[in-house]
Formats: structure tokens, sequence, C-alpha cells
């Protein structure tokens, strides 16, 4: 079961706390007048999250056509006489 403080206990101790929740496998749920507000955790028990690319459509017609020319011609074509 994980350690409670209140944030009242958390400002008082504010380093304590955080170098215990570093230190430690569980961590410490911060309470607001019962109800927990946040949690101090150790940053290996957080589960990095698995992010899922979306392409436009367009985006995906693009790179579906290769590559035509150089970048500095689509950049002469874009700008114009400028």
């Amino acid at each position: 079961m994980p350690t409670r403080i209140t944030i009242k206990e958390l400002h008082a101790t504010t380093g304590v706390h955080v170098r215990r929740a570093g230190a430690g496998r569980a961590p410490i749920v911060v309470t607001d007048r019962g109800e927990a507000v946040a949690v101090l955790a150790n940053p290996s028990l957080l589960k990095p999250r698995k992010r899922t690319r979306i392409l436009l459509p367009e985006f995906k017609a693009l790179m579906a056509r290769g590559q035509k020319g150089s970048t500095q011609e689509d950049l002469d074509a874009i700008r114009g006489d400028r």
C-alpha cells in the first residue's frame, strides 16, 4: 500500500519526501482533505507511453510520390520570382 501524506506535510518536508519517493519502489500519495491530488514516484516505476504516429492523408500521398528533383528546386517553385 502506498504511503499517504497531506499537502501540509509535503510543504513542511518536501525534500525528505521527494528523496524518499525517488529512492523507493512504492509511490507516495499526496492528499488534500483526504482526497488524493498527486503522486510522488520514482521515474523508473513509470511505464513509457507508446505513441502511435498518425499521418495525414495528404502527407501519405506526398511521400508516396517519392522525391523528384532537389529541395532547392522545390523552394524556388514555391517562392517564384521573389
